[in-house]
């Protein structure tokens, strides 16, 4: 199966809203949530299969000077454990690597086991919890980080 990544558009919002309707119910994100994503310039990505169907998205938004938070990282239900994901979560940690960022965030549901896998073999680690923060279900959302190794760029280099 051939997916590729490009950037979400204005036009895969339609495709995009069936999958959060889908996957997160009374908590998904309206269609206003997503065109104010676009409009302030967040990098946004949406996988694609060869027939041009949406099959996941993720977002990244900028919180200056140097940090990143993962917005939103989802893949259709019947598109799951490809490795869409984990392709979707690369090319947003390559956009904060391209941004410098020195720090990347996320929320994740405390229940979702999966998710947190996955974040944690790419160094993300648990540093706080939100209680109550995906409403209406009350779920706590647990804050994950991963910390850029250092480039060796910065004043403590010695050529």
């Amino acid at each position: 199966m051939t997916v590729r990544l490009e950037r979400f558009r204005w036009w895969h919002v339609d495709e995009v809203l069936l999958i959060e309707a889908d996957l997160f119910g009374a908590e998904q994100w309206s269609p206003g949530m997503f065109w104010s994503e676009l409009a302030n310039g967040h990098h946004y990505q949406v996988a694609i299969d060869a027939d041009g169907t949406v099959l996941g998205y993720a977002g990244l938004a900028g919180a200056p000077p140097d940090e990143v938070w993962v917005q939103n990282i989802a893949v259709r239900r019947d598109a799951q454990r490809r490795g869409i994901g984990r392709a979707l979560l690369e090319e947003l940690l390559a956009e904060a690597a391209r941004r410098g960022a020195r720090s990347t965030l996320l929320e994740v549901a405390v229940d979702n086991a999966a998710a947190q896998r996955l974040y944690a073999t790419y160094g993300f680690e648990p540093i706080g919890v939100r209680r109550g923060y995906y409403q209406p279900s009350n779920t706590d959302a647990l804050v994950m980080q991963l910390v850029a190794e250092p480039t060796g760029d910065g004043p403590h280099h010695h050529g």
